[in-house]
């Protein structure tokens, strides 16, 4: 099958495409490597360099005709997205609708997009939270990314578009990148190498759901073929909190340090952990990788990039 990776040269896509034409699958990525990387790109995918909301979109798919979209092209900093929600709703929300339309008019068949887990239930009523809890989600960005899977479902209704939908918890692992505030474990990983006392917002209580990239990249793979027209959370089910994290990546590197204490930021939850029950059940996926293994497996990149050296 040939399919269109969005986002393809950036810290999840990226792995995506690995898994896909490890799979026996034809590749297309595009990408504006607004914070992806052009070393990201597999060699056997055909490359575009382009922003979702560019018209010539269409010229791509009309040349290509991709049979499925995997959607992972995203303004993903929470953040900004209170300070910008403009910018974050023409990425995600435009951005989407021009590639929905592409994917419409041209006979793709499937489209997976990327959407988020804990942006989206807010401060959760229960814990691990599953698909059926309420919508609240407390920030712009958590707001635009469900208007993305709400436009999917329209899709589905009215030109028979099939898709499925997979809501992540925070995922880590090789590739990403030390920038913007989902990357807790490279900004750790990088201050520390670096001899810089790590930043944590807040008191350090706050938890989120780690699940590793490679997992992740698997039930993409999976979700070509089945759980048609689903929503469904992608993490570990576990709670983890900022400082477990810091320790983790402390232990891995084998450094004594402290971290500094800061003002939380605005638009975070304060605890999440996913309940992926229905992803093991339509999927028949589950993680392999709990934080502790995937962290072991993780710092070897960050050594080799930023040219460190562990001392255990």
């Amino acid at each position: 099958m040939k399919v269109l990776v969005t986002g393809g040269a950036g810290f999840i896509g990226s792995h995506v495409a690995d898994r896909l034409i490890a799979g026996g699958h034809e590749v297309v990525v595009v990408d504006n490597l607004s914070t992806g990387m052009r070393e990201n790109v597999n060699p056997k995918a055909r490359f575009y360099e382009l922003d979702l909301v560019n018209p010539s979109l269409r010229e791509v798919f009309e040349k290509e005709r991709p049979e499925a979209v995997n959607h992972h092209a995203a303004h993903a900093n929470v953040t900004r997205s209170m300070r910008d929600p403009a910018l974050d709703a023409t990425s995600n929300v435009l951005g989407s609708l021009n590639l929905y339309e592409c994917a419409r008019a041209c006979g793709v068949r499937k489209i997976v997009y990327a959407s988020t887990g804990g942006a989206l239930y807010g401060n959760p009523e229960r814990l691990p939270a599953d698909e059926s809890h309420p919508i609240r989600p407390p920030s712009n960005y958590g707001v635009s990314k469900y208007a993305a899977e709400l436009y999917l479902r329209v899709y589905a209704l009215n030109y028979g578009l099939t898709y499925t939908v997979l809501r992540y918890a925070n995922v880590y692992g090789p590739r990403q990148q030390p920038h913007g505030e989902a990357g807790v474990v490279p900004i750790f990983a990088k201050a520390m190498m670096s001899g810089e006392r790590p930043r944590i917002f807040g008191d350090g209580t706050k938890t989120r759901d780690y699940v590793h990239v490679a997992d992740v990249a698997e039930a993409n793979f999976l979700a070509l073929h089945r759980a048609d027209n689903e929503a469904m959370n992608i993490g570990m089910g576990v709670e983890t909190t900022d400082f477990q994290v810091f320790d983790a990546v402390r232990r891995a590197l084998g450094v004594q340090m402290e971290p500094i204490y800061a003002d939380k930021r605005p638009g975070e939850v304060e605890r999440i952990a996913l309940d992926c029950s229905k992803a093991r059940r339509l999927l028949q996926w589950q993680p392999r990788l709990v934080f502790e293994e995937g962290i072991a497996v993780t710092i070897p990149y960050y050594l080799k990039r930023y040219g460190g050296t562990s001392r255990t």
